[in-house]
């Protein structure tokens, strides 16, 4: 997508296509109400009440790794937006478009967010990130191919630094325990050395 968007290639070609089919085809407010869900001032409220709940039950390495994850997420799309200088579907003259900044700090926030209360809430996570997404580009705020690489950009920094500790094995959130740990057989801890 980025090389795409660089040379200027066929994909996003069409991606500006399907921009200018989509933009404004709902009312404008509620697809800003929709995009606004990506904004830190909503998304990282969410994330830290999660981080306290996680903090409260004892889980502090899961709190440092969703925390560190939402770090990253600057860090990586600042950087792309700069090189790639990519003008906005509604705002020819301004640029850094691509990826969507938006995006990023939803998918990361709400999903995140799940994983430290409950695996139940990954759906909800998903929906937030995918209406957060829509509105951005019905609103005219980002080209599709900005939300797509956004979400192909949180997808390692959500697996790497967040799940492995827990959920890649068999975590089980009902008891908050590992299935070993029900059976009596030991288990590896997941924020220290085994004792």
């Amino acid at each position: 997508m980025t090389w795409q968007v660089l040379v200027h290639g066929p994909l996003a070609r069409l991606d500006e296509r399907v921009s200018g089919a989509l933009v404004d085809t709902v009312p404008r407010r509620l697809s800003e109400l929709a995009s606004d869900l990506g904004n830190m001032t909503v998304a990282l409220p969410v994330l830290a009440a999660a981080m306290a709940y996680a903090l409260w039950r004892g889980r502090r390495g899961d709190a440092l790794r969703a925390g560190l994850a939402m770090a990253a997420v600057p860090l990586l799309v600042v950087p792309l937006k700069e090189w790639t200088a990519r003008p906005g579907p509604l705002e020819p003259w301004a640029e850094g478009y691509f990826p969507s900044g938006h995006t990023a700090t939803a998918m990361v926030a709400y999903f995140g967010a799940a994983y430290l209360v409950s695996r139940r809430l990954v759906p909800v996570a998903a929906v937030l990130t995918a209406v957060t997404g829509t509105g951005l580009v019905l609103r005219g705020y980002h080209w599709p191919l900005d939300v797509l690489a956004s979400v192909a950009l949180c997808l390692p920094l959500l697996r790497r630094p967040l799940l492995p500790a827990r959920y890649g094995r068999g975590w089980d959130r009902e008891g908050d325990t590992w299935p070993a740990e029900k059976s009596g057989t030991p288990s590896r801890s997941t924020d220290g050395p085994t004792s």
